[in-house]
């Protein structure tokens, strides 16, 4: 479940996806069964994963980040504005966020994904979406 501080950055995460032409979703499993909170694919079908932190002490409780990098171009964290910038590693991009919108802080290194990966995220990407929307209940 979602903390109502990580609900509020995820809404400004995909306010500021949106703005830049990328189309998002929360919570997509990846094939190794790791939950992104935010899947973005931009204009070109580069993919970005964004996992929010909400806390220094739900950071610091959770270093599986690694583990979503085989699965995008570009990894970013999104913390709120109070959030210690120097705790995100360098080799990930930084955005603040609150429930209006966000900005980029620091620009993720980009990864090229294959293009086997990449359309199998892809797909997985546009069946979450088709999903949620035709049944918004059960997504």
């Amino acid at each position: 479940m979602i903390s109502p501080g990580a609900a509020e950055i995820s809404r400004g995460v995909l306010r500021l996806m949106n703005d830049h032409g990328y189309a998002g979703v929360t919570e997509m499993t990846l094939a190794n069964g790791r939950r992104a909170d935010v899947a973005a694919i931009g204009p070109g079908g580069e993919i970005t994963i964004v996992e929010i932190k909400s806390s220094v002490a739900d950071f610091r409780s959770d270093q599986k980040w690694p583990e979503y990098r085989p699965f995008c171009d570009r990894f970013y964290f999104a913390v709120g504005q109070d959030f210690p910038h120097d705790l995100i590693p360098e080799e990930t991009g930084l955005i603040i966020a609150d429930a209006f919108g966000g900005a980029v802080i620091r620009e993720a290194v980009c990864e090229k994904l294959v293009a086997a990966r990449r359309k199998a995220v892809t797909l997985r990407f546009a069946r979450l979406a088709a999903t949620r929307l035709c049944h918004p209940v059960i997504a």
